[in-house]
């Protein structure tokens, strides 16, 4: 049994940030039965992950929030792509590169909202929201992910899941049929990510491992962390250095940090936040090892066995 797997996950649930319309509906993924890292995601396990397609080209992920709002990284949408939106296409409900994907659907882009802050030297403030040219309809193949509220909290070692399409390693493309890859990564100290890029901000969050993380056309994709049925989006997946190299973990936009910004854009049924505190406990505490719920009033205190 690894260490993570001997850990025990102590969730404060904060609160919920407001009455969100998508609270009732983001972050359920009914198809998804996996527990422990693998590669191939099955059929309709993130079912909010997008695939940007840009002149006929896969290029960066996305996150489905709500029935007409992506979010995704603010480097995928350089000046030729913002100023040619008629070349870039959406696709949700996608499983390969290669037909057939008959779950899926397609959509142009309406809008493409860049963050006022963000700094392509840095990396910093790396996300963006992009409006599709019309709404979609919910299934188990598509649905929007929950988004981590102001004030979150993932201590180092939480385990989390990052998506994509990217290549496998440097100068390695995703072999035929090209389907759609998925990875258990754990959260890294803000301290250790800044040891190893020396810019590492409070708008981000760093998770990895020696040979597991993001890679190239991974960008804008979502990394998620697991409370009970729900999946919570606590990151969009930013730079790195190589591919899950060890001493460089994957750094992502800290999503937590936008609540605001995301709020002032989507006004009309707004994406589902939620404000989390996971922590993990050496199995060895006095904590029991069994689901224990107390009675309190807000916030509410769980304790749970980690899923790894």
């Amino acid at each position: 049994m690894s260490t993570m797997e001997e850990k025990l996950l102590l969730l404060l649930l904060v609160t919920l940030t407001g009455i969100d319309a998508q609270l009732d509906v983001c972050g359920q993924a009914p198809l998804n039965t996996r527990i422990i890292g693998g590669e191939d995601a099955a059929q309709g396990a993130w079912p909010w992950q997008a695939n940007l397609h840009f002149q006929n080209r896969s290029f960066c992920g996305g996150s489905l929030i709500n029935n007409l709002w992506l979010l995704s990284a603010a480097h995928c949408f350089p000046e030729n792509i913002i100023n040619n939106q008629v070349d870039l296409m959406i696709y949700l409900g996608r499983q390969t590169q290669e037909p057939p994907n008959p779950n899926e659907v397609s959509r142009s882009a309406s809008q493409i909202i860049i963050h006022p802050g963000y700094s392509s030297a840095t990396g910093d403030n790396d996300v963006a929201l992009v409006r599709l040219s019309s709404s979609v309809t919910f299934s188990n193949f598509i649905k929007p992910v929950c988004l981590a509220g102001t004030g979150s909290e993932l201590e180092v070692g939480v385990s989390a899941w990052v998506t994509g399409w990217g290549t496998i390693d440097v100068g390695r493309p995703l072999p035929p049929p090209q389907r759609l890859q998925e990875v258990n990564v754990p959260i890294v100290s803000q301290q250790s990510c800044n040891s190893s890029y020396g810019f590492i901000t409070n708008n981000m969050i760093c998770a990895g491992e020696a040979g597991k993380g993001r890679c190239r056309e991974d960008s804008g994709g979502p990394l998620v962390v697991k409370n009970e049925s729900l999946w919570i989006e606590c990151g969009v997946v930013s730079f790195g250095r190589g591919c899950g190299e060890s001493k460089h973990p994957g750094v992502y936009a800290r999503v937590s940090q936008y609540e605001s910004w995301i709020r002032g854009h989507i006004t009309t049924n707004p994406p589902g936040f939620i404000a989390i505190r996971m922590v993990v406990r050496s199995s060895s505490s006095s904590m029991p090892g069994s689901l224990c719920v107390l009675a309190l009033t807000l916030p509410l205190l769980l304790f749970l066995q980690q899923d790894v």
